[in-house]
């Protein structure tokens, strides 16, 4: 399915939220990962509603708004209202098991962005990131399948580089072969 073309305008905010996607998971800030992710959110918002994907399309506005939201509070209140936000979603939009997908990627990116940081955010979001693509998949959106591969690749390619850099831990002794 492409949606009237490669370059149709579906397509065209699709590419919109590759290019968000893919910048926010190089980030090793997490206010400029949160805030490229609220870009995404909203390409994808518009993206899905055109392809008639509103359980998807929902989630992506509610993810939108979450992470401009953690970008000022922790508060474990809001991880409540996105969750319940995105179960209401669900619950009036999804017609299939397929349409909870996003649904659920977007509860467990909910509580990531608000409870975690570094490297267990962004292994989080991993997970989410699968949840989406499995419902890009599933309901034939190229472009969001593309996405969410690059996201998962950029995702990962951050992790590990964030790894490497990482100091070891205080109780871990270096000792030099002899």
């Amino acid at each position: 399915m492409t949606a009237g073309g490669v370059f149709a305008p579906v397509q065209i905010v699709g590419y919109v939220a590759l290019v968000l996607g893919v910048a926010a998971f190089l980030q090793k800030n997490d206010v400029r990962l949160k805030v490229l992710l609220s870009g995404e959110g909203l390409a994808y918002l518009v993206h899905f509603a055109l392809l008639g994907n509103f359980p998807a399309s929902g989630s992506a506005g509610l993810s939108c708004v979450r992470n401009l939201v953690s970008l000022k509070s922790r508060s474990p209140w809001w991880v409540l209202v996105f969750v319940a936000a995105n179960v209401a979603v669900g619950y009036f939009c999804a017609q299939t098991p397929v349409g909870w997908l996003p649904v659920v990627g977007s509860c467990m990116a909910t509580a990531a962005v608000f409870w975690l940081r570094d490297i267990p955010l962004r292994l989080v979001l991993l997970v989410s990131t699968v949840s989406w693509l499995i419902n890009n998949v599933l309901s034939g959106s190229i472009g969001g399948v593309v996405l969410e591969v690059f996201i998962a690749t950029a995702n990962l390619s951050t992790i590990v580089r964030m790894a490497v850099r990482r100091p070891l831990p205080p109780e871990v002794e270096v000792s030099p072969a002899g």
